[in-house]
C-alpha cells in the first residue's frame, strides 16, 4: 500500500477519529441509533417484540392508537390449517428474532424512526377452539385499528386470518392485493368449511372487500392447481413459480405495480412462497419456490405503492431447527414495514 495513502487513512479513521462517520446519510442513521456514549441497546436484551418496536399495551375495550402510524399485531391462530398445524406460534417466533433492521440500506429508510410504530400485542381471542369466532375477533380488532387511521401489519397465524383483516381494511372500499404465496388460496369449501386457509381470497372477493381486477398472485406452484380456477376467472393475475426465472424479479414487481396500483393495496406474504430450503418451518411446504433474495427484490420494487395493510403468515417454528424460517419471516415483515414509509397515504405523517 502507498504509505501516503495509509497515513491519510490513519489520520481520517484512526486515533480520535475512530468513531467518526463522515458520510452524511450514514451519520444520520447512527445519530438516531446510538446514545452519546456510542452505545445502543443490545439486540438480545429486553422484552422481545415484533421488529424490536416499542411495546404498547392496549385496552381493547377502549383502545388508543391516536399517535401511531403502523400497529404491529400478532395473530396466534391456526384453526384454518389443512396440513401441519403450529403457526399459532408464529408471532412469538418472529418476536424472538433479533438484528432485523432498523436501517433499510436499499430503500434508504428507518421505518421504526421514520414512522410511529408499536407492537400492540396479540388479537384478544375469546376462544382458542372456534374458527368462526376467531375470525370475528380478528376483524373487530383490525377494524378498531383502521378506524383510528392506523395501518395494520400482522404476524400470523394461518392464512385464513387475512379474510377478516380484509373485511376490516376493505370495509369502505375494496382494496387491491399483492399476494406472494405458493398457493392461490381461492378454493371452495373444504370439509364443510369455507373459512380454511386455502380459500380466504375467494371469500374476500365474494364479500366485496377485495378487487380481483387489482390482485396479483406471485410464486404459485405445487399439486393444488385444480383448486385455483376462481383466481383467473375472477380477473386475478397469477404468476407461477416456474415463470419467475424467465420474467425476472424486476418485471414481476413492475407487473404488480401495473395490476394493483392506482389505489389502496394490501400486501400478504405467505412464508411458504419461499422454497423449503430457505423456510422449512411451515405447514404446507412446496419445493421450487422463491429464494429470499428474489422475494426481497420483488418487495423492494413496490416502493411508492399505497400499502394500507399487510401480513406475514404461516410461520410454524417447530418444523425448523435452525430458526431460518422465523428469520426470513421477520425480514419480510421488515420489508413490508419499510415500504409503508413511502405509501402516499402515510407520507409526511411521522
Amino acid at each position: 500500500m502507498d504509505k501516503a495513502k495509509l497515513e491519510a487513512l490513519r489520520s481520517r479513521f484512526g486515533g480520535d477519529n475512530e468513531s467518526v462517520i463522515y458520510d452524511p446519510a450514514f451519520k444520520a442513521v447512527a445519530d438516531r441509533l446510538f446514545d452519546k456514549k456510542g452505545t445502543r441497546v443490545a439486540p438480545y436484551a429486553g422484552i422481545p417484540t415484533l421488529l424490536d418496536a416499542p411495546y404498547r399495551a392496549i385496552d381493547w375495550a377502549d383502545p388508543d392508537f391516536s399517535d401511531l402510524d403502523v400497529a404491529l399485531l400478532g395473530v396466534p391462530m391456526d384453526l384454518g390449517i389443512t396440513n401441519r398445524n403450529g403457526c399459532r406460534f408464529g408471532p412469538r417466533a418472529l418476536r424472538a428474532i433479533e438484528r432485523v433492521g432498523p436501517y433499510h440500506h436499499v430503500l434508504g429508510c428507518m421505518p421504526g424512526k421514520d414512522m410511529r410504530v408499536a407492537d400492540i400485542g396479540d388479537v384478544p381471542f375469546r376462544s382458542r377452539f372456534k374458527l368462526e369466532s376467531s375470525h370475528e375477533d380478528i376483524e373487530a380488532a383490525v377494524a378498531k385499528i383502521v378506524a383510528a387511521d392506523v395501518v395494520p401489519l400482522s404476524a400470523g397465524g394461518d392464512h385464513s386470518m387475512t379474510l377478516p383483516i380484509l373485511r376490516a381494511v376493505g370495509r369502505e372500499r375494496p382494496v387491491g392485493m399483492i399476494h406472494i404465496d405458493a398457493h392461490c388460496d381461492t378454493s371452495g369449501p373444504f370439509d364443510g368449511s369455507r373459512f380454511h386457509h386455502g380459500g380466504p381470497f375467494r371469500q374476500a372477493v365474494l364479500d366485496g372487500v377485495l378487487d380481483p381486477e387489482r390482485t396479483i398472485q406471485i410464486g404459485i406452484r405445487g399439486s393444488s392447481e385444480y383448486l385455483w380456477e376462481f383466481s383467473t376467472r375472477s380477473g386475478m393475475t397469477v404468476i407461477h413459480a416456474e415463470e419467475i426465472s424467465t420474467l425476472g424479479t424486476g418485471r414481476i414487481a413492475e407487473m404488480a405495480r401495473e395490476k394493483a396500483g392506482g389505489g389502496p393495496v394490501y400486501l400478504s406474504f405467505d412464508i411458504d412462497s419461499l422454497d423449503p430450503a430457505f423456510a422449512p418451518g411451515t405447514g404446507t411446504p412446496e419445493i421450487g419456490g422463491l429464494t429470499t433474495r428474489e422475494a426481497q427484490e420483488i418487495l423492494r420494487g413496490l416502493k411508492g405503492m399505497d400499502i394500507v395493510g399487510g401480513d406475514v403468515v404461516e410461520v410454524a417454528p417447530q418444523y425448523d431447527a435452525t430458526t431460518n424460517t422465523a428469520h426470513a419471516g421477520a425480514q419480510m415483515l421488515f420489508e413490508i414495514l419499510s415500504l409503508m414509509v413511502f405509501s402516499p397515504s402515510r407520507k409526511g405523517q411521522a
